[in-house]
């Protein structure tokens, strides 16, 4: 993971839930939240892992989260 990743996951009510992978040189900054244009993103939380961790959990929120590769929201 060289540099930003998004992943979302569309809402019912036209917003949707999303997740920032950050690489940094030691960790990577993962921030999960929410966003309903017209409205500013909620950041609803942000945690650092390590690399092998943040591939883990990209994995998993993509194949169980229903999340899906995007360009950036905003």
């Amino acid at each position: 993971m060289a540099r930003p990743l998004w992943l979302v996951r569309p809402r019912n009510d036209g917003g949707c839930d999303y997740v920032n992978f950050v690489p940094g040189s030691a960790s990577v900054e993962m921030r999960e939240g929410s966003h309903l244009p017209p409205q500013m993103p909620l950041l609803k939380r942000r945690c650092w892992l390590q690399r092998d961790e943040a591939e883990q959990q990209r994995r998993r929120l993509q194949l169980e989260g229903g999340f899906r590769h995007s360009e950036p929201l905003f």
